[in-house]
């Protein structure tokens, strides 16, 4: 592998292209994706993914959203690694990144304000439609690309369906799903957001805090949507403190209404949980779509 990721490092461009890896450690041993942390002879460290040679789309959909949300976020808050390669190398695909320190615990606060600011700058610069340019991935499932005017239209058909097909597999179905596939959409159109870029992977294994004290960003899985959608995945799984979720409303305070719309949106990546990794995962999706049916 050192091998593999010096030729990277080589046929990169600027100032990785000559130095030479002094040292390798493998920090994730996952069955396709590995993670590792190279310390270059200039004593600078990068942090690097490798995955199969044909998952390379999904490296490029993960720098595709690193630079979308450093295009908005305030450094002040929040920093998002910036990626430095991002290729195939004989049989494998990788993505470079720098390596960033964190600290021990952390306060969220300026995790929570810099997400704020970010959702709130990139609404004042949105598409005017909610979607994604690109096909992406959610974990190890399809996130399809496309655009949409209506929001609820877009989370219905761009989201919550193309999950529902999977999920006929394990005995959802469709069909009699269809009445209340329409009901979300009316039920999310009468909340006219405003499209934001949103991380779109909002769980606690996907932010840090940094020494410094800022939030950090990573693995997202961004598009244009409702800003609600990433403060609900925060909720999914937890994790998150309060001084997060005070911060951010300091910032851009959220309507009344948006934790009638929390079951509606982690609804998604529950279906996508359960068509991934099935086990307890269906039977949440089930209970989660007999609750919702008492929302809209």
């Amino acid at each position: 592998m050192k091998e593999l990721l010096q030729q990277a490092l080589r046929q990169s461009q600027g100032e990785l292209s000559n130095t030479s890896i002094n040292n390798i450690i493998c920090i994730q041993n996952g069955e396709d994706q590995k993670a590792w942390r190279l310390v270059l002879n200039n004593g600078k460290q990068i942090f690097t993914k490798t995955d199969k040679k044909a998952n390379l789309s999904k490296l490029k959909f993960e720098e595709q959203g690193l630079l979308a949300l450093k295009e908005f976020a305030d450094k002040a808050y929040l920093k998002i690694p910036k990626p430095l390669i991002v290729e195939n190398i004989e049989n494998i695909s990788v993505l470079m990144l720098p390596w960033l320190e964190l600290g021990r615990g952390g306060n969220e606060e300026k995790l929570g304000q810099g997400l704020a600011l970010l959702h709130k700058a990139s609404s004042e610069q949105h598409p005017g439609v909610f979607g994604w340019q690109e096909n992406g991935f959610i974990g190890k499932g399809c996130q399809p690309k496309g655009w949409e005017v209506g929001w609820g239209k877009c989370f219905v058909d761009l989201r919550l369906r193309p999950q529902l097909k999977v999920a006929k597999k394990w005995g959802l179905s469709l069909a009699k799903l269809e009445e209340d596939l329409r009901s979300i959409v009316g039920f999310l159109e009468k909340h006219e957001p405003v499209p934001s870029l949103v991380h779109g992977d909002l769980w606690n294994g996907n932010v840090a805090i940094h020494q410094d004290g800022r939030g950090i960003l990573f693995d997202p899985c961004s598009w244009w949507a409702d800003r609600e959608v990433d403060i609900a995945m925060t909720k999914l799984f937890g994790g998150f403190s309060n001084e997060f979720y005070e911060s951010y409303e300091e910032v851009w305070p959220l309507s009344k209404s948006a934790y009638e719309r929390i079951e509606i949106y982690n609804l998604y990546h529950l279906l996508n949980h359960a068509n991934i990794f099935g086990g307890f995962y269906k039977n949440q999706s089930i209970k989660l779509i007999e609750k919702i049916k008492g929302i809209i």
